[in-house]
């Protein structure tokens, strides 16, 4: 599936109000430099380490809203795995919008590509299985729109974005309901077609309760490996339409071993909340 960008009515406000915030009343260095479109200039994004470039597109809407006769070219497709020196990106337009554009535009991207980068990891250690890899709801606020576009660039799948596009039935959610049947039992006349019921489970005896109660999706959370093991076989047994997730604590190390059980879906957070940005510089080509 291609990464989707949010459309433009909604991009444009969140790129906005980064710029206001990273503006305020003016930048003072540029505007005392250059009258506003007075000086043309070019400049070139270069990545200083390997990794997956996201967000180039993003970048290219942030010089616009700046100056709709600024150019951003992108020299590499999105999602590509650049090494280290390689330009990814060649701008040209009003020094002023250049400049004043410069941080928000690389903010953005370093923060994608770095997501980016360390999703695909995660995906290539199970690219040969039929699991597929799937990101959560961890996201910086005010970001998860982008964070988990720059997912999709590595090679996840979105779970849901928000609580409206599903039901997943927590640990916590479970506690307060007094059981998994009771919390099922519940919810399900008050979701509209065609949202699903999600069921976190620690243990083989509450499989079985979400079996017996009709989950649409059982996630195997923090289980060990051969308690996994029975959960899917148990489940294939007994319901093969049912979707298999297992989630927590999953590394680099263990995701294949997880994929091996047999599952659909394999779930972590890793690579937003402990992803590194990936460095990319902005240089300015000087006419000789």
């Amino acid at each position: 599936m291609a990464p989707v960008l949010p459309p433009a009515l909604v991009l444009d406000q969140l790129l906005k109000s980064w710029l206001l915030e990273d503006i305020g009343r003016g930048d003072r260095t540029t505007q005392g430099l250059f009258a506003s479109d007075a000086v043309s200039g070019q400049a070139q994004w270069i990545v200083k380490e390997a990794g997956v470039v996201a967000g180039l597109p993003i970048a290219a809407r942030v010089f616009h809203l700046l100056s709709e006769q600024s150019t951003f070219t992108a020299l590499v497709e999105e999602g590509q795995w650049c090494a280290h020196g390689h330009p990814i990106a060649r701008l040209s337009g009003s020094m002023d919008a250049l400049l004043t554009g410069e941080r928000v535009a690389l903010n953005v991207v370093m923060r994608l590509s770095g997501i980016a980068t360390l999703t695909n990891k995660y995906v290539e250690q199970i690219a040969d299985l039929p699991t597929q890899f799937v990101d959560t709801r961890k996201t910086t606020p005010g970001l998860r729109l982008l964070e988990k576009y720059a997912t999709q660039v590595g090679g996840a799948v979105n779970h849901r974005m928000g609580l409206d596009d599903g039901v997943m039935i927590k640990d916590n959610h479970i506690a307060a309901a007094g059981g998994i049947g009771e919390a099922i039992a519940r919810i399900r006349p008050h979701i509209p077609y065609p949202l699903t019921i999600e069921v976190e489970t620690e243990s083989l005896e509450q499989v079985e309760e979400a079996l017996i109660h009709k989950a649409d999706i059982i996630m195997l959370d923090n289980m060990p490996l051969e308690m996994m093991r029975q959960a899917v076989q148990t489940i294939r047994q007994r319901s093969p339409h049912i979707r298999i997730e297992a989630s927590g604590n999953i590394t680099l190390e263990t995701i294949r071993a997880v994929a091996e059980t047999g599952m659909d879906y394999i779930s972590s957070s890793a690579p937003i909340t402990r992803s590194s940005w990936l460095d990319i510089s902005m240089r300015m080509v000087v006419a000789s």
